[in-house]
C-alpha cells in the first residue's frame, strides 16, 4: 500500500497540484504564483511555493513519464530529433541535450559540461534505455552524434540536413521562455531536474490545438487537468 505523499501537509492536495502546475508550465516566477494564488484566496509565501515544486515537481514528472514510456515501449519509434541547448551557468556553458519525437513529445533532457562523443553516447544510451531504439535520428552537423551512433552501431540511421531538425529546436523556445522567468539556473543540478520535470508537464498539456477541432482539444484539455489532479493520490 503506497503512503500518501500529502499526508503531513495542512494544506489541500488541489492547492499544491494548482501551485506546482502554474509554476512549471507556464513562465511565471514564484512571487507570480504567490500572487495569482493570493487573487484565489489562497495566502501562502513564495518560499511555499518553492518547496511543493521541489518536492513534488520530480514525483508527479516521474508519474507522467512512466506511463508514457510504457506506452511509447509498446509501439515501434519512427524519428527522433536530438539537438543540444547551450546554458550559462554562472558564467560556464553547460549543455542541455534533448530529444524530440516526430511529433514534438520531449523524450530525454541530459546536461552535461562537455559536448563531445562520450557525453552524446551516454545520452542516447539513456533516451534508448527507456523508449527503446528508434527508425531515423536526425541531428545537426556535430560530430559528436556521428562518433557515438558508430560506437552504438547505428550510425545509417542517422540523417542530418539544413531544416530537417527544427522540430528540435522549435522545442526549445518553451524552456527558453522559463529560463528567463527564473532568471537563469545557478546549479547543474538544479537545471537537470527542472528540464526533466518541465519537459513531462510540457508532454502532459500539449493538446496538439493546431491539429484538433475545437471540441476535441477542450476534451483533451479536461481530461488532462483531471488526471494532473489525480496525480501522487
Amino acid at each position: 500500500m503506497n503512503k500518501n505523499p500529502f499526508r503531513y501537509f495542512k494544506t489541500s492536495p488541489e492547492i499544491i497540484h494548482l501551485a506546482v502546475m502554474m509554476y512549471v508550465r507556464f513562465p511565471l516566477s514564484l512571487r507570480n504564483v504567490e500572487d495569482l494564488l493570493h487573487e484565489r484566496g489562497i495566502d501562502i509565501c513564495h518560499e511555499t511555493v518553492r518547496f511543493w515544486w521541489n518536492r513534488f515537481g520530480p514525483m508527479f514528472a516521474a508519474e507522467i513519464r512512466r506511463k508514457r514510456a510504457d506506452r511509447l515501449r509498446a509501439w515501434p519509434q519512427w524519428q527522433w530529433h536530438l539537438d543540444e541547448l547551450f546554458v550559462k551557468i554562472n558564467g560556464e556553458t553547460h549543455y542541455l541535450w534533448r530529444a524530440v519525437d516526430h511529433e514534438g513529445e520531449v523524450l530525454e533532457a541530459f546536461v552535461t559540461k562537455r559536448r563531445n562523443r562520450q557525453a552524446a553516447l551516454k545520452f542516447l544510451r539513456k533516451a534508448m534505455k527507456r523508449y527503446g531504439q528508434p527508425k531515423t535520428i536526425v541531428t545537426d552537423r556535430l560530430k559528436s552524434y556521428r562518433a557515438a551512433m558508430k560506437t552504438i552501431g547505428n550510425e545509417n540511421d542517422q540523417e542530418v540536413g539544413r531544416w530537417l531538425n527544427n522540430r528540435a529546436e522549435n522545442s526549445h523556445l518553451p524552456l527558453r521562455r522559463r529560463e528567463r522567468a527564473m532568471l537563469r539556473f545557478r546549479r547543474m543540478r538544479s537545471l537537470q531536474k527542472f528540464a526533466a520535470v518541465h519537459s513531462s508537464v510540457h508532454n502532459h498539456f500539449n493538446f496538439e490545438r493546431h491539429l484538433n477541432h475545437r471540441d476535441r482539444f477542450k476534451e483533451n484539455r479536461q481530461t488532462a487537468l483531471e488526471e494532473w489532479r489525480g496525480m501522487a493520490s
